[in-house]
């Protein structure tokens, strides 16, 4: 079902500062930064080197998910998201698995991406993202 892990969602106050010490101070790299007004959220994507990245998330203002994140649980991982062939396949069989989902439906995410998120009641406390990409 999975071909392999894709990022690390981190939940930041800041994206400038945050790009700052991830890039500057520890190393990763900047591979882009996009906005997506739907979601109310500014993401930057950092290259570990490796074939996961990092996904830094600021809120773009306080009706956002990733605010009412920082607002309970401070900065800090917010989900991990995996790669999957068929987005669709796999929401269908969480589905018949009984696995709560967030999103029955796959949305538009960063770069292409088709996403749908599973709630975290499901995975021990975990936001999952599941990401198909193009």
């Amino acid at each position: 079902m999975f071909i392999g892990m894709d990022h690390v969602g981190v939940a930041v106050r800041s994206l400038d500062e945050a790009v700052n010490v991830y890039c500057d101070v520890l190393g990763f790299k900047l591979e882009g930064i996009h906005v997506l007004t739907d979601r109310k959220v500014k993401v930057a994507f950092l290259s570990t080197g490796g074939q996961t990245n990092v996904e830094l998330l600021e809120p773009l203002n306080s009706e956002s998910t990733i605010a009412k994140y920082l607002e309970t649980h401070g900065e800090g991982i917010h989900h991990f998201a995996m790669k999957v062939k068929s987005i669709e396949a796999t929401l269908a069989e969480y589905k018949k698995n009984g696995v709560i989902l967030i999103d029955e439906l796959p949305k538009a995410g960063a770069e292409g991406t088709r996403i749908a998120f599973v709630n975290p009641k499901s995975t021990r406390g975990v936001l999952l993202e599941l990401c198909e990409r193009p």
